[in-house]
């Protein structure tokens, strides 16, 4: 019998295109639509906090990264309490709706407020610490509810969740923008992060199914237990963490010194803030519109031909191309353009590569390592990032010497992915050379 005969024709199509199991289906599609939801609630933010940074002074920017280092640093041991303490079932949901009640309270206060050139500086910090404890808890969730395998065959799909999420949202941004205002995006962001809630109890009730059914062998929901800080010592002995946390502060590098230099150029370019926003937000769609192509056309065949470690060498190499590019030619749409092309392979390659990573860590470390070097190591590695550049632009190096510096840390960058890569396949001793 046939597979459309036996499941019927979406999940005939699923099966045969996605590689799904009938059984996988109210997974993947579940996990699909809470990344979409709330993927869409920062998109829409996105290009709000890129106003708010410009709005706040260019040449703060690198005091703001640092504000948010300190800030991410000073919650990572409420996160560790509240990882150790409540099941998985609950964690999210918490952490999503106080993200959501947030965004209400900055609505308020820019209303109440006349001079916006601090709530802007406090928006960007906000934004820019919870938009990767949002992101970073759902990964987490996956790589916990998902084995190693199936991680290979469903995270490329999953992933494109961020895109079609990364398309609506600045679609909505770039279209009502103008109309009803930059802040009462804030409002339509919140509810799509209230709406995310219920699909986390879906997900978490198909995977306990499956594990007392024999299919799963994946964890539990038990609260994890143990020290809050525990992700510190993880990161700094396990091998394995500690290369995926070289990995991802060098990754900061290379996305900081092109995000200065963009917001520079947009602030000297483009003097409208209204205007600004448009303009973000129809990059995020240009950039979600590739990312969602490759993740449902290519990322399938790429991860079934290649191993991990080829894959995750792809956009630092692409990088070093882009960045010796701009050293000749330091333009505004160059700039841009390079930087599509290192957020789409970010999102459609190298976000799914890096999340398989942890598929195979033990439970504990899918949580509390994971979102260290989510958060606080990203943060370190922007603030870190963030005042080198100042410290360039201080000495009077030109934007195309900054850019060659950029090309030679991105080298470095791929080195620590491979390397990263190669560590993990290391520990899968009944693996196969290449992704099933």
């Amino acid at each position: 019998m046939s597979t459309e005969a036996q499941h019927g024709p979406v999940a005939g199509f699923f099966m045969r295109t996605f590689s799904v199991r009938p059984e996988e289906m109210k997974g993947l599609l579940g996990s699909f639509s809470l990344l979409f939801l709330v993927w869409s609630g920062y998109s829409i933010l996105r290009p709000v906090r890129e106003t708010m940074g410009i709005t706040s002074g260019v040449s703060n920017l690198p005091i703001l990264f640092w504000a948010t280092f300190a800030c991410t640093l000073a919650i990572q041991p409420l996160f560790g309490s509240l990882a150790a303490r409540l099941r998985r079932a609950a964690l999210l949901p918490a952490l999503y709706l106080f993200f959501a009640s947030n965004l209400v309270l900055f609505y308020i206060w820019f209303y109440v407020q006349d001079d916006h050139s601090w709530i802007a500086r406090v928006f960007f910090v906000w934004l820019s610490v919870v938009n990767l404890f949002w992101l970073s808890v759902f990964w987490s969730f996956m790589a916990d509810i998902f084995s190693r395998e199936q991680s290979h065959r469903l995270f490329g799909f999953i992933a494109a969740g961020t895109s079609l999420g990364g398309l609506a949202g600045p679609l909505v941004t770039a279209t009502l923008a103008g109309t009803i205002g930059t802040l009462n995006l804030l409002l339509v962001a919140a509810a799509l992060l209230v709406a995310a809630v219920p699909l986390v109890g879906v997900l978490n009730r198909w995977q306990l199914s499956q594990a007392s059914a024999g299919i799963s062998a994946q964890g539990n929901d038990r609260p994890l237990g143990g020290n809050p800080f525990a992700g510190f010592a993880q990161v700094l002995r396990d091998p394995v963490m500690a290369g995926i946390a070289v990995f991802v502060f060098l990754l900061t590098w290379v996305s900081t010194f092109l995000y200065l230099e963009q917001q520079a150029l947009v602030d000297q370019l483009v003097p409208n803030p209204d205007e600004q926003t448009q303009l973000f937000g129809w990059i995020d769609f240009g950039v979600q519109s590739a990312a969602l192509f490759i993740q449902l056309v290519l990322l399938g065949q790429l991860t079934r031909r290649f191993s991990l470690s080829t894959l995750i060498v792809i956009v630092p190499g692409l990088m070093v191309a882009g960045y010796l590019w701009l050293a000749t030619n330091p333009v505004l749409w160059a700039i841009v353009g390079t930087m599509i092309v290192r957020r789409v392979g970010e999102y459609s390659i190298m976000r799914p590569c890096r999340e398989m990573l942890f598929t195979s860590v033990p439970r504990d470390m899918k949580y509390k390592a994971k979102n260290i070097i989510d958060t606080l190591v990203y943060r370190a590695g922007d603030a870190v990032s963030g005042s080198a550049h100042a410290a360039l632009v201080a000495a009077g190096m030109a934007s195309s010497g900054i850019f060659g510096v950029a090309a030679v840390i991105s080298a470095l960058w791929g080195w620590s992915a491979w390397s990263a890569a190669r560590r993990h396949d290391a520990t899968q001793t009944t693996a196969p050379a290449k992704m099933a």
